[in-house]
């Protein structure tokens, strides 16, 4: 396909026509009379070979081909605006723009709320919206990366895009203060007959993969979207988790939960910033990307925290614990 003899124009209308399933309001959404978005209606399916919009009654619907449509140029939609919204000088303390960033709870808990404030200081008219990170990310990272300015994951989930490194964290358990069978440490017998509480988004892949390699099979009883919500799902309960460190350290007082040590080498974290190849060489990026890792950089530089440490008697000797 030839792209040079197509109008881009089109694009901008066929979203509309196929979100609003109504010419005269599509035109309306996009500034044209009802004559003119009947011509580029006219001239999308000489194109496609495709009605596109079937009138059904006293309204239309999509056919097959508009469904599919429908999510692609939604896609293709966002792409353009952010190609052509880009920008060859960048002043961070007079732009006013938004940044849209996908990262999971526990990427804004830990990196997300640094970052924030740090451009809260440099750049006021700068605005950050985070988005929670779906569950098709692996399935569908090119079109997400299109749609959005960055994607906070770790290494070892997506591959084939540019990448920054931030920081890095260690898996951790998290058990109730008065957890009845677990001591000062958990053995791989514990982690096999223990309920679990799991993270369910596909992308703790490398964490589950390494206990699979281990010939562990967690007993999951609970699973949620956020990681957030672990610790008040493990407190006063005989249940497990597996959980990031810096996350840890920052929940672990909010719940009645104590941390412990992996019974095994985990496999470290390595969060990074991906984005379209698009972004490449734009300078709100550039930005964006250098102020990311700037801020991962200070954390790595930080000295850590350690967690509280057990009763030297551990939680199975009640009497001391209470002395």
């Amino acid at each position: 396909m030839n792209l040079g003899r197509l109008d881009l124009n089109l694009v901008v209308a066929l979203r509309a026509l196929l979100e609003e399933r109504n010419v005269t309001r599509a035109g309306q959404r996009v500034g044209l009379s009802q004559p003119a978005m009947s011509a580029a209606l006219s001239r999308l399916r000489r194109h496609f070979d495709d009605d596109l919009l079937a009138r059904v009654g006293g309204h239309y619907e999509l056919t097959a081909l508009g469904q599919v449509l429908l999510d692609r140029v939604s896609t293709a939609y966002d792409l353009l605006e952010r190609l052509f919204a880009s920008q060859a000088d960048f002043d961070p303390a007079r732009e006013s723009r938004e940044f849209k960033l996908v990262a999971s709870d526990y990427a804004v808990a830990v990196f997300g709320a640094e970052l924030a404030r740090v451009v809260h200081q440099e750049a006021p008219g700068i605005r950050l919206r985070f988005a929670q990170t779906p569950t098709t990310v692996v399935d569908a990272t090119d079109a997400l990366l299109s749609t959005t300015d960055g994607l906070f994951m770790p290494h070892g989930v997506i591959s084939g895009f540019p990448a920054t490194d931030l920081y890095q964290d260690r898996w951790v358990f998290l058990v109730a203060d008065d957890h009845p069978s677990v001591g000062d440490r958990l053995t791989r017998e514990d982690l096999a007959r223990l309920p679990w509480v799991t993270y369910q988004r596909t992308y703790d892949a490398p964490a589950v993969r390494q206990l699979g390699m281990l010939g562990i099979e967690p007993r999951v009883e609970v699973s949620v979207d956020s990681f957030q919500i672990i610790p008040l799902l493990v407190s006063g309960t005989r249940r497990i988790a597996l959980i990031q460190a810096r996350l840890a350290r920052l929940l672990a007082p909010l719940a009645a939960v104590r941390v412990v040590e992996p019974p095994y080498e985990a496999v470290p974290l390595s969060e990074a910033l991906w984005w379209h190849p698009v972004h490449t060489h734009d300078a709100a990026h550039i930005w964006l990307r250098e102020t990311a890792a700037r801020v991962g950089g200070r954390m790595t530089e930080e000295r850590p925290r350690h967690h509280r440490p057990p009763s030297p008697a551990g939680p199975n000797n009640r009497e001391n614990r209470e002395s």
